[in-house]
């Protein structure tokens, strides 16, 4: 078994608000030299853990996340799998659940753990809510269980809990519980004691060597569902030149007005090759398709069932299939089963 000393973990910095600091000069905040993370987090000299860093330069924005970044991080992850025990993600909290999700579904064979974490105060500010979670998210990253990684998973740390990336979603652009996970239990809790809970870990059946995908297609769109929604909007999405996929975000457990245009709509788009997934506007729970009349018509259409999919994972799988495959029964396929954990079978 490694000692602490032997264990090494690899911080990417990819921009947020954890790295940030306050300029003495001028009062604004920038970036943080990650190569000096412990002169703003002394604690983390505490730990004994091999830390290593690397940065993004110019860092990014959450805002600004796309699949071209995806792939960054994937490659880095990628270049060094051998050389560290874990990784740990720093990321803004905006589009940390997109990121978690499609990462999820990019690392196949995963047997390390990567762990996203973030903040909603600068780290160079006295009451952040950084120096918690990511001194944590070092922790979980490092730990061992049965000389074996406690969390082999795409993860988010936030706020004393540990999440399955693809079962996350923001909740609140103020609070520091910013994160929940409405279909899928913690996979960790932090009080006096990192407590994990093993039964709901996903661990590898057997070593694999890691295969990073790294192709994406984003001719996708969402169509959120609300009471009056006209023929016009819906046709000028689903006729968006070179699109292949498109999310419904549906009422309850799926279900759709059962306007005859509607319908009419979204069966030329599938007869013509598009690909339609159904998923809940509702925070949580699960689509049901074929339960009341209103979803029962999509379903002899062809839309395929979402089940508890959330939308940052729905989206990015949908990407993450569409440019992997070329067939189509093999993303209709893939779409109905886990790939990363991300739905309920």
């Amino acid at each position: 078994m490694k000692t602490k000393k032997e264990i090494s973990i690899l911080i990417i910095y990819t921009g947020g608000t954890i790295g940030m600091v306050q300029d003495p000069e001028t009062g604004s905040l920038v970036p943080i030299d990650f190569r000096h993370i412990t002169d703003h987090v002394p604690e983390l000299r505490k730990f004994g853990y091999d830390l290593h860093s690397v940065s993004f330069d110019p860092v990014k924005d959450s805002s600004n996340i796309d699949p071209e970044v995806w792939i960054r991080m994937a490659e880095i992850i990628e270049d060094s799998y051998n050389d560290f025990d874990g990784f740990v993600i720093l990321h803004g909290t905006d589009t940390m659940a997109y990121t978690a999700s499609a990462m999820s579904y990019m690392l196949e064979n995963l047997g390390k753990p990567v762990i996203l974490t973030g903040s909603q105060l600068p780290i160079g500010l006295l009451r952040t809510d950084g120096r918690e979670n990511l001194i944590t998210a070092i922790e979980i990253a490092a730990a061992i269980e049965n000389d074996a990684p406690a969390v082999p998973e795409v993860c988010i740390y936030f706020d004393n809990k540990l999440t399955r990336g693809n079962r996350t979603t923001k909740m609140s652009a103020e609070h520091f519980d910013a994160f929940n996970s409405p279909n899928y239990p913690p996979l960790a809790e932090v009080g006096l004691h990192l407590k994990y809970y093993n039964q709901l870990i996903c661990y590898p059946a057997k070593e694999k060597k890691l295969i990073v995908h790294k192709s994406f297609d984003t001719n996708v769109a969402i169509l959120k569902l609300f009471p009056g929604i006209n023929r016009k909007l819906v046709r000028a999405i689903i006729k968006t030149e070179g699109l292949r996929g498109l999310i419904i975000e549906t009422f309850g457990s799926g279900n759709a007005p059962t306007y005859q245009w509607f319908l009419d709509d979204l069966n030329q788009f599938i007869d013509t090759g598009g690909i339609i997934l159904n998923v809940t506007q509702c925070p949580g729970g699960s689509v049901e398709m074929g339960v009341y009349e209103t979803s029962r018509q999509m379903m002899a259409a062809g839309v395929i069932s979402g089940k508890d999919l959330t939308s940052e994972a729905s989206v990015t799988k949908l990407m993450h299939l569409l440019g992997r495959y070329s067939s189509r029964e093999k993303i209709t396929e893939s779409l109905n089963k886990s790939l990363a954990g991300e739905i309920s079978q």
